[in-house]
């Protein structure tokens, strides 16, 4: 089952000093710092959560490094495992019209993560506000590498960190390789502490319309939230069939925000040469966001590649989500 973070790893501390003295350009330095500013609405907050609380769930929380995971999704890898650990996950396109997913780490760590599978072009970007996290995938793309070399990412994978990975004698090939997240991050010494990345937390706004189910169509995978009042959460399907975690059972976001975004034709392809999409999460665009048995019509807004997102409603008042999990589903406009 998952826990609170432990006590930070040894040398960190030093790691933040080398940070707040050299040269502008590096990245994963943070600190603590006082409540988030008085928000705009087309830049998401640039300064430290309070003390002892998530900047990605508004829940308490220790501060740890941060930890992605690129996580299969199609039916030979389901049920997933430790997906209910996860502070943030993203639901993206990929070759075909079907989905993989980014499951964020920060909060908690699982004792395990999977299957994991390979990482995708757009998942640079899109992991750039995060500072320097950690990256666990399965491998990539041959071209593809060279960028994910240069990014501002901790690279895990099976390659430089073997022990921090095992295989299922439960599952076939590819969908069979999980990680174990502790081993991850001691593999990843230099991955960025948790900080602000645009998100608010707080009560509902006013207006909305209630909302017992949505459903959010991609080219071939169709996901449906449905309200749970007695979890507090919205239960996920994908094509129909429940989503659970082996173990911690079914998946039950606080928020699910439905970004509507550009999907278009990377430069890149697969073994089959299909072309692999670039999911499109800089610039602006709508939303709709799903918290408390609601829905709620609601603007991005990502200016800056570096930064944060920011999401408003519709008169340009900061969004604030509710308290716990939150799943973007990246969604073709």
């Amino acid at each position: 089952m998952p826990g609170a973070r432990g006590p930070r790893r040894p040398g960190r501390g030093l790691t933040a000093l080398l940070c707040a003295v050299t040269a502008a350009g590096l990245y994963g330095c943070s600190g603590a710092g006082p409540p988030d500013p008085a928000p705009t609405p087309t830049r998401a907050p640039t300064t430290t959560a309070p003390a002892g609380v998530s900047p990605f769930t508004g829940l308490p929380a220790r501060t740890g490094p941060v930890l992605a995971v690129k996580v299969d999704n199609v039916a030979a890898a389901r049920p997933q495992t430790g997906l209910g650990a996860a502070d943030l996950v993203y639901v993206e396109q990929v070759e075909g019209g079907v989905t993989r997913l980014l499951a964020v780490y920060s909060s908690r760590l699982p004792d395990s993560v999977g299957p994991v599978r390979s990482a995708r072009e757009s998942d640079i970007s899109l992991l750039r506000p995060f500072g320097r996290p950690a990256l666990a995938y399965s491998g990539a793309q041959t071209k593809l590498n060279p960028l994910l070399d240069a990014a501002s990412l901790d690279l895990v994978t099976e390659s430089n960190a073997p022990g921090a990975f095992r295989r299922s004698p439960d599952r076939p090939a590819p969908h069979n390789l999980y990680l174990r997240p502790e081993r991850a991050l001691a593999a990843a010494p230099d991955a960025s502490d948790a900080a602000p990345v645009g998100l608010r937390f707080g009560g509902p706004p006013a207006g909305g319309t209630a909302t017992t189910r949505e459903t959010v169509r991609f080219p071939a995978a169709r996901y449906t939230f449905t309200w749970s009042a007695a979890d507090r959460g919205w239960h996920v399907a994908l094509d129909g069939r429940a989503m659970t975690a082996t173990d911690t059972g079914p998946l039950a976001p606080a928020t699910v925000v439905v970004q509507r975004v550009t999907v278009r034709p990377s430069a890149f392809h697969d073994v089959t040469g299909a072309v692999s999409p670039y999911t499109e999460t800089t610039g602006s665009g709508t939303a709709t966001v799903l918290r408390d048995g609601r829905g709620y019509e609601a603007r991005w807004s990502r200016p800056d590649p570096a930064g944060g997102t920011a999401f408003t409603t519709p008169d340009g008042s900061p969004f604030a989500f509710a308290r716990g999990q939150v799943w973007f589903v990246l969604a073709p406009r």
